[in-house]
């Protein structure tokens, strides 16, 4: 049963591979390029799982945890993350697919998120972050917390989402494209450009499918990146087969696997060596990942994504702190390198890049 997260874990990073979905290219390009496009993408993706989970709930299929929130760690921890996915020139999952196109930037950052996240949740520092995220407010959900239905907060999400990509779709203008190299399905799969909303609309329906696969294992969550990265860790260090054998672990090496064959079968897989700056960076932005995320108890993913679909504080307000970390972050390491011209390497992951995130 576990091996359907190496299946849907294969598709996601196919999906976000050819879609180019990353948060930290939608966030960014908020803060650098006023451009919000690929944010309302993002707040599809929200609000499509939003309605998929509770209508799931609604059914009897799954019940949603939920616990108190751990306010400190997760706006300092959010925060955190923000800055350092601006360095590692990704967010988690865009860590993880650019590392299967041969960044071997990514393939220090991702191992450095990994490292630090494992030593925050399993290794010397599991005793901080536990104190640190033991600091706990009485709040839970929005619901809850408003007395209301979830389905009231799920309507208006729904609707102010469609409201947003009404209007980006009213003022979209036509791109000249090149010729057509292929024909049929390897023509739409590998060469057209994927649509930023229909890119979101199939990651949520991936992300809605994680949770009865989930937890038909016994794991009672949906989509998840920084634990089971964590667990390979401790795994690879203790060889305790009980951190790798489990459905979130293969999901995590399924998106390798899935965003490879995208980038393969694309013509877009090449392994490219950083320069010094942008190692530095990489190493700086995995680290400040890992810690970032185990005190948030959760990534852009796991937090921003999912407990933000399941209307949850701590998926709210880390979304909002890691809003801030990315432009804290782009205002440090992004724009003021711009206006004194010290970004000139087509290679520094952590330059703005309009037509990816």
């Amino acid at each position: 049963m576990i091996l359907t997260g190496l299946l849907l874990g294969a598709a996601l990073g196919f999906v976000m591979q050819r879609g180019r979905f990353c948060v930290t290219g939608a966030f960014r390009d908020v803060w650098i390029a006023r451009r919000t496009r690929w944010l309302t993408a993002f707040f599809v993706v929200i609000a499509i799982q939003s309605a998929g989970v509770f209508a799931l709930q609604s059914a009897g299929v799954l019940t949603l945890p939920t616990s108190n929130l751990a306010l400190p760690a997760v706006l300092v921890g959010s925060l955190l993350f923000g800055v350092g996915i601006v360095l590692a020139g990704g967010c988690a999952t865009g860590t993880y697919y650019r590392s299967g196109e041969g960044l071997v930037g990514s393939w220090i950052a991702l191992g450095l998120y990994a490292l630090f996240a494992s030593v925050m949740k399993n290794g010397a520092l599991a005793g901080v972050n536990e104190e640190f995220r033991a600091q706990r407010v009485e709040a839970s959900t929005l619901h809850d917390t408003l007395g209301v239905s979830p389905w009231v907060l799920v309507v208006v999400l729904l609707a102010g989402t469609g409201a947003a990509v009404w209007w980006h779709l009213s003022r979209r203008k036509k791109v000249a494209q090149l010729p057509a190299r292929y024909t049929g399905l390897r023509h739409w799969l590998f060469e057209k450009p994927w649509d930023p909303f229909v890119t979101a609309v199939l990651v949520a329906v991936l992300a809605i499918a994680a949770y009865p696969l989930s937890f038909a294992t016994g794991r009672e969550s949906g989509l998840g990146i920084t634990t089971p990265s964590a667990n390979i860790v401790s795994f690879l260090v203790t060889g305790e087969v009980d951190f790798a054998r489990s459905w979130s672990v293969l999901l995590v090496l399924g998106i390798l696997v899935g965003s490879y064959a995208a980038a393969k079968g694309a013509g877009e897989f090449k392994v490219r060596v950083p320069d010094a700056r942008t190692t530095v960076r990489a190493i700086a932005g995995g680290t400040l990942m890992g810690v970032g995320a185990a005190w948030a108890g959760g990534c852009t993913i796991g937090n921003s994504m999912v407990q933000t679909a399941q209307l949850s504080f701590q998926g709210w307000l880390a979304l909002l702190f890691t809003f801030l970390g990315v432009g804290l972050g782009a205002r440090l390491f992004i724009s003021s390198h711009r206006r004194t011209g010290a970004l000139t390497s087509p290679a520094t992951t952590a330059a703005p890049q309009p037509a990816r995130v």
